[in-house]
């Protein structure tokens, strides 16, 4: 099962949005800070069941590759208080940096149009793939390894 392409072609590749959000401890992650990682970068709320599905799988894929590959950061994309996202981050036993953003900020290439919705960015700090819907971690794992066999044919 591969990741759907699902963004119009001129955004696919294309350098996303830096941001800078903080964390639900305060610290500040811009998403610069990561470049010659993957980062997976997921748009989620606590009221969205298919958000809350994913989880195990984010959390398995990032403790996976945290140390030497990719992360994941989870984007808090609803008006959530910082005691509801941290019972929420101990609840579902999320490891990766949960970020707080609103639904009106803007994702990383344009408007979120529904959650979850996730990016995945290459290390050069481009997005390669865009997925509206729930992901897993075989699905991100099968993305980067095909994206990465593709990249050393050329």
């Amino acid at each position: 099962m591969a990741i759907c392409l699902a963004l119009a072609t001129p955004v696919i590749g294309e350098q996303p949005a830096d941001f800078s959000l903080p964390d639900i401890d305060g610290r500040t992650h811009a998403l610069s800070d990561y470049r010659g990682q993957w980062v997976v970068v997921n748009y989620w709320a606590t009221w969205c069941p298919p958000c809350r599905d994913e989880i195990p799988d984010l959390v398995d894929f990032h403790e996976k590759h945290k140390a030497d590959k990719a992360v994941v950061l989870g984007v808090n994309h609803e008006y959530a208080t910082l005691k509801e996202l941290r019972n929420f981050k101990r609840k579902y036993k999320i490891t990766y940096p949960l970020l707080r953003s609103s639904p009106v900020k803007p994702g990383i290439v344009g408007s979120i149009q529904g959650l979850p919705t996730t990016y995945i960015v290459n290390p050069d700090g481009a997005v390669v793939a865009y997925q509206s819907g729930p992901v897993t971690a075989d699905m991100i794992e099968a993305y980067i390894d095909t994206f990465e066999n593709d990249q050393e044919e050329k």
